[in-house]
């Protein structure tokens, strides 16, 4: 099969397959003149990190197929060599590559191993099942880098920065607080999104452990190598081929062990490097996009992009996400960079892999680092009604404000955007998507100034972070660790009035609409306990002494964990929060308010299924309390949210119909069904027209010490229409007018009024049609 005179292969069998008996060689190269097979006993002779000499080897002449699939049977076990492609183009340049397939390589990447994968896996492999999960809707995800999570001396956990430190139980600090896996299991997320843990190319693994080198040891991961290889540099031997196979595994089984499901970030929108990279030595010319003048093209922003709209490139990426859901169990796959890849590509990806992993998240960023000459890009508004879901970066800003400076948002104390507010609360339907579980709602993730950062910055306190950090380095020289040691980030908290600081109420009422909002909620590690990046918006080289994550800041700010594990427990407890549907949202929510610095909406009749009949989420950004006017309840409603206290249940009760919402702060009340009447009066008002037409009369209704209100007719009587008004003990008299629909019509032009006094528990009446009085029938 030809496209554009490059021959393309659809079989699934590309890479090196092993057995003990044989090895099955396959590499696409059509544009090839030779191909051979280089085998090592070793993996060579390193210079630093590097190892440029791949001669003497055992090489041996590659068959040309369909296809352009160059392939070798090789009889007898290989477990424990390495290999090479020596591929000799038409000019008669030759290069060694390593395999695009690799499954196992050598440390940093330099050869591609071979390894039995599946002896590799760890005992109870075969057992590890994907924890239970309804649909996307019920996610709720923590992005987390894998050193940040264990490195910094106070995790208490032994192996830091590695794999292996997710399968460590029961570590607690000195004031009782679980660490480690077991803080995630207690927050309650239902994901753990980690930054790449594919083979990257920027962190000698030879020298990361080593306290005494220079050499960078850290890195976001956004440098791609070997795709389908777990990182070196987080497995305790990265000369050792099967540890990282096996670590990985063991994080992964770790954390499905303890309910929570394992989402990978990918980055198939570029290559750490192009020109000398293992796709243009094998095919030159295809797996890049060029611009006009035939350079390659930088949408990314770092000297490349893959053509995803290409066959074979498109076939590479199936693969290799197949092959991660396959044999690491990976429940789920963020797209970096997502508007590089073509969205016929990512719709494809959603529906094969859907089709055979159901429970398959996929999001991405619908975005692009530059210009690209890439048509088909995979932005926001695109991914409508394909299955995958996209970072909604306009509720992103409507929250916080910009993600680098000083500009504001509704969080922070920028008046005005109640509206852009309430439009990412109902799932963006009325902007960009066509369900909900299209949208990943969020404030803060790696990039970009973190939460607590951004929020001292809005506020006037940037002088107590570190500005002016840059690839790692300070502008103006000197120890970045000395910097660190000598800021404080938290110095304008006073931690016997935690919830009471100003900056703190700011940072929880960002993620209190995130996480009560339609769509799927996404935190960024270390946001429950007031993580600090010490002001470095791009850490992605910073190293550990900005990006480690501080365990003492858990007990240290104790009620702000517990703030969020409510909130993720209240979610997670309600189907309320979680609707699949554009009618359904349009349906069940009820707008009370968005105005003012405030955003209150109801969510009514059991929506989605609920247990709770109804649900009543406010938001006020003011610094002072709200006072906010809410429906009656015969019941009353019970506060779940309130003043940074959150629980699935009640915290008070509520019997006004007007509630004060502290400032900054979320408030969720909840009215139950068949709850318990509050003591009341009732009036039973009997309606009686000669012309028997009802339909859209109804009833309005005030009184001292109680807020007017719609009281509808509920049923027929005897040929009367009839309506019960229930009403506060203390009220001795009501008003009411009979109308039709919204004062289409009125039954007559005057005020009426019943009077109650002390003693009536339940008064019967009748007013006719007409008539300016009301008899009492009982």
């Amino acid at each position: 099969m030809m496209m554009n005179n490059v021959e393309i292969y659809e079989g699934g069998d590309l890479g090196c397959h092993y057995t003990h008996l044989e090895s099955i060689f396959k590499v696409w190269a059509p544009t090839a003149a030779k191909v051979t097979l280089a085998l090592y006993d070793d993996a060579g002779t390193y210079d630093g990190g590097a190892l440029t000499d791949h001669a003497g080897g055992f090489e041996i002449g590659m068959r040309r197929g369909e296809g352009g699939v160059w392939s070798l049977h090789f009889r007898g076990d290989l477990a424990g060599k390495y290999y090479m492609y020596k591929v000799e183009h038409p000019d008669g340049r030759e290069v060694y590559a390593a395999d695009p397939y690799a499954w196992a390589v050598s440390a940093n990447g330099q050869r591609t191993a071979i390894v039995d994968v599946k002896a590799a896996s760890p005992e109870g492999w075969e057992e590890d099942e994907t924890p239970g999960l309804v649909g996307v809707e019920d996610s709720v995800l923590y992005e987390l880098h894998v050193r940040d999570f264990s490195i910094s001396p106070d995790s208490g956990l032994q192996y830091k920065g590695k794999f292996k430190a997710f399968t460590e139980t029961g570590v607690r600090d000195a004031a009782g607080s679980r660490l480690g896996i077991d803080h995630l299991a207690e927050l309650g997320v239902t994901h753990v999104h980690l930054l790449p843990i594919f083979d990257y190319a920027t962190v000698n693994e030879l020298t990361v452990d080593d306290p005494d080198s220079a050499e960078p040891k850290f890195n976001w991961g956004y440098d791609p190598q070997h795709y389908n290889v777990p990182e070196g540099s987080y497995a305790t031997d990265p000369s050792s081929p099967e540890v990282r196979i096996r670590e990985c595994k063991e994080m992964i089984m770790a954390l499905h062990r303890k309910g929570i499901r394992v989402v990978m970030d990918v980055v198939y929108n570029h290559t750490y490097s192009a020109g000398d990279g293992l796709f243009e030595k094998l095919v030159p010319g295809y797996f890049y996009r060029t611009d006009a003048s035939g350079r390659f093209s930088n949408g990314s922003g770092v000297g490349n992009e893959l053509a995803t709209e290409r066959p074979m490139v498109r076939k590479y990426i199936k693969d290799s996400l197949r092959y991660w859901a396959e044999e690491y169990h990976i429940d789920g796959f963020r797209f970096d960079l997502m508007g590089l890849i073509d969205t016929d590509t990512i719709a494809q990806i959603t529906e094969e892999l859907r089709r055979e992993h159901p429970g398959l998240l996929i999001y991405g960023e619908p975005w692009t680092g530059g210009e690209t000459p890439l048509k088909q890009q995979t932005l926001k508004g695109s991914q409508r009604g394909k299955g995958f879901a996209v970072f909604n970066d306009n509720f992103r800003g409507a929250i916080k404000g910009d993600s680098d400076g000083s500009g504001k948002g509704f969080a922070t104390g920028q008046p005005g955007k109640e509206a852009a507010v309430l439009a990412g609360v109902q799932g963006a339907i009325d902007d960009f998507t066509g369900s909900p579980t299209e949208t990943i709602n969020y404030v803060t993730v790696h990039d970009n100034l973190n939460l607590w950062d951004k929020v001292l910055i809005t506020q006037g306190l940037g002088g107590d972070l570190i500005r002016g950090i840059d690839n790692g380095q300070l502008a103006g020289g000197g120890s970045l660790e000395d910097a660190v040691a000598a800021t404080d980030p938290y110095r304008s908290i006073d931690q016997d009035r935690l919830l009471e600081n100003e900056s703190v109420r700011r940072a929880l009422l960002a993620n209190g609409i995130v996480l009560t909002s339609q769509g799927i909620p996404l935190i960024h590690a270390g946001d429950e306990m007031l993580r600090s990046k010490f002001g470095d918006h791009n850490s992605y080289r910073s190293g550990d002494a900005i990006n480690a994550i501080r365990w003492s800041n858990k007990s240290r700010f104790l009620p702000v964990f517990e703030y969020y594990q409510g909130l993720i427990a209240l979610r997670r407890a309600h189907r309320a929060f979680r609707m699949t549907d554009k009618e359904q949202i349009k349906r069940s929510m009820e707008v009370m308010r968005c105005d003012g610095n405030v955003v209150a909406y109801r969510l009514k009749d059991h929506a989605n299924g609920d247990t709770w009949k109804n649900i009543i989420v406010i938001y006020n950004a003011n610094v002072r309390e709200a006072q906010v006017d809410i429906p009656f309840s015969i019941t009353g409603w019970k506060v779940a949210v309130k003043n940074l206290q959150a629980r699935n249940g009640a915290l008070e009760m509520i019997v006004d119909e007007t509630v004060s919402v502290p400032g900054l702060s979320v408030m969720v009340l909840y009215e139950e069904e068949g709850g318990r009447p509050r003591p009341l009066k009732t009036v039973e008002l009997h309606y009686e027209r000669q012309d028997r037409k009802y339909d859209g009369w109804n009833l309005w209704v005030w009184g001292s010490g109680m807020r007017e209100r719609r009281v509808d007719f509920d049923r027929m009587e005897d040929g009367r229409a009839v309506a019960t008004i229930y009403v506060p003990l203390n009220v001795q008299e009501i008003g009411y007018i009979v109308r039709l629909n919204e004062w289409e019509a009125k039954d007559c032009d005057q005020d009426r009024f019943i009077k109650l006094g002390w003693h009536h528990s339940k008064l019967k009446v009748l007013v006719r049609s007409g008539s300016d009085d009301w008899k009492k029938i009982s």
